[in-house]
């Protein structure tokens, strides 16, 4: 890493008094740098209790979307503008009510990858280490609307036995692991342990040991269940789990499984965030009053252990 460049953030995080977040799959200097990484609970909950004023968020628009939500008094950066997210484009607020219309006493389980209108349109968030638990919470005689996410919808469905109405967004990084992927790197490593994400084919989380969220993975191999892993999820997640345990060995089954939203964020735009206090993410008070309450009940619910 830049020293120069190291240097001149550091001064102006002090500065501006400023926090940076980064995602678990952030390149690895920007999640050496931050002041906390994670999955998106953990970040949205130091969002939410950060005295910083300026939150600087690497990661992708829904993610300083939501941070935005829950602290509307802080200053929310994304250092690039166009990292979005392809499943979160993929439900509009048109769709969802007409689904809701469709469904007129469903309640709607709202996956935190997805647009701050869709979060308002919705009565719960989740997240991948949570989303069973939040399930679980609403009655079992309610009828339950999953979006955007159908392989994570799926997947809970199975763990908490409720049939939920699922919409058919997808991440294309996660798709792009296969079953062909994962037979390979087994049949190459027969003693290595599969952890794959929840977002992945249901082909592939079939072969799978464990299915977790980034934030689950970190854990596992931190407790050292096992010292060999083949990862199904995005690869930036390898840099943090080196991190964790260093002595364990890690196999990537699919080289293409890189987001490259995720990958737009550099030191030089975090500086330039910082300097020109850009690109400034601000949620229509309309929305947040009513996305804070299905993202408050988000954060509340416990993750998976």
């Amino acid at each position: 890493m830049d020293k120069y460049l190291e240097e001149k953030l550091m001064d102006l995080r002090q500065e501006r008094n400023a926090v940076i977040l980064a995602h678990n799959y952030q390149p690895g200097d920007i999640q050496d740098l931050a002041d906390f990484t994670g999955d998106s609970l953990g970040l949205s909950r130091q969002a939410a209790e950060t005295s910083a004023d300026v939150i600087v968020f690497c990661g992708v628009k829904f993610m300083a979307e939501t941070a935005s939500v829950l602290s509307p008094d802080k200053t929310e950066l994304l250092p690039d503008k166009y990292a979005g997210c392809p499943m979160a484009d993929m439900i509009t607020v048109p769709q969802l009510r007409e689904l809701k219309q469709e469904h007129p006493d469903a309640v709607v389980v709202c996956y935190v990858n997805s647009p701050a209108e869709v979060k308002a349109e919705s009565d719960y968030c989740c997240t991948s280490s949570n989303a069973a638990e939040v399930v679980e919470s609403i009655p079992q005689e309610k009828e339950i609307i999953f979006v955007p996410d159908r392989h994570l919808g799926e997947t809970v469905s199975e763990w908490t036995d409720r049939k939920l109405t699922l919409w058919a967004g997808y991440c294309p990084t996660h798709v792009a692991i296969t079953e062909r992927d994962i037979i390979k790197a087994k049949q190459e490593n027969p003693d290595a342990v599969v952890l794959a994400h929840p977002e992945c084919r249901s082909t592939v989380k079939k072969l799978a040991d464990k299915l977790l969220s980034t934030g689950q993975m970190l854990k596992f191999v931190r407790d050292g269940e096992a010292d060999k892993f083949i990862i199904a999820t995005e690869k930036g997640i390898v840099h943090a789990l080196i991190k964790s345990n260093p002595d364990a060995e890690y196999i990537i089954p699919a080289e293409k499984a890189v987001c490259p939203n995720m990958k737009k964020i550099t030191l030089e735009k975090v500086i330039t965030a910082l300097e020109e206090i850009r690109f400034r993410i601000e949620v229509p008070d309309t929305v947040s009053a009513k996305a804070r309450i299905a993202l408050k009940r988000m954060v509340e619910v416990l993750p998976v252990k």
